[in-house]
């Protein structure tokens, strides 16, 4: 019982919808080694048990019987937590102008929005407000220059995003460097 218990778990915590009672029959027939039957009424038990096993205290989750099936879902205390972390997640999401523009200051910094602009060739008033909405950049100061643009550096959010200590770590632009070849088939050296 133990063994069948441990396959239902499975089946469910790897599913990212519902399970029935019929997909879990359905496979454990196929994986069944020459059995053709697997009563119905033991992979209930089996459900009941996990169902009671999740219920304690110890467990963050619990099995719930949910839109035909059964599903490992979290407890409801645990919800402002998660939300909190998908949340966070959510805002990492960075666009292809984002990683450019962020690029750009970490390499450059402290670099106003003329000179990004200069590099990328584009507008980027967008995406430097999007970047500091998410608090990966951050203004310096201003710069010396007429009009007294402001400054942008990266931030310890950027730090912690990137997973570096400082701009130090960055990968020196020499290491990113390919050479391209425009030659077709092998070098004769």
């Amino acid at each position: 019982m133990e063994h069948l218990e441990r396959k239902i778990e499975a089946l469910i915590f790897s599913s990212d919808k519902p399970v029935s009672i019929q997909e879990i029959t359905q496979v454990l027939v196929k994986n069944s080694n020459g059995e053709d039957f697997i009563e119905t009424h033991l992979i209930e038990n089996a459900i009941n048990h996990l169902i009671n096993q999740y219920a304690d205290a110890r467990f963050s989750f619990q099995l719930y019987k949910t839109g035909g099936g059964y599903q490992f879902l979290s407890k409801s205390e645990f919800h402002p937590l998660i939300a909190t972390l998908l949340n966070i997640r959510s805002n990492k999401n960075l666009s292809l102008a984002a990683l450019e523009t962020i690029s750009i200051v970490a390499y450059k910094q402290p670099v106003t929005k003329s000179e990004i602009e200069s590099i990328r060739g584009v507008n980027c008033d967008y995406t430097l407000n999007k970047l500091l909405e998410k608090g990966l950049v951050d203004i310096k100061g201003r710069a010396a220059t007429p009009g007294r643009p402001l400054l942008y550096a990266t931030s310890e959010t950027f730090m912690n995003y990137f997973g570096i200590n400082s701009a130090d770590d960055l990968p020196k632009l020499t290491d990113l460097h390919t050479e391209e070849s425009n030659s077709i088939g092998e070098s004769t050296d």
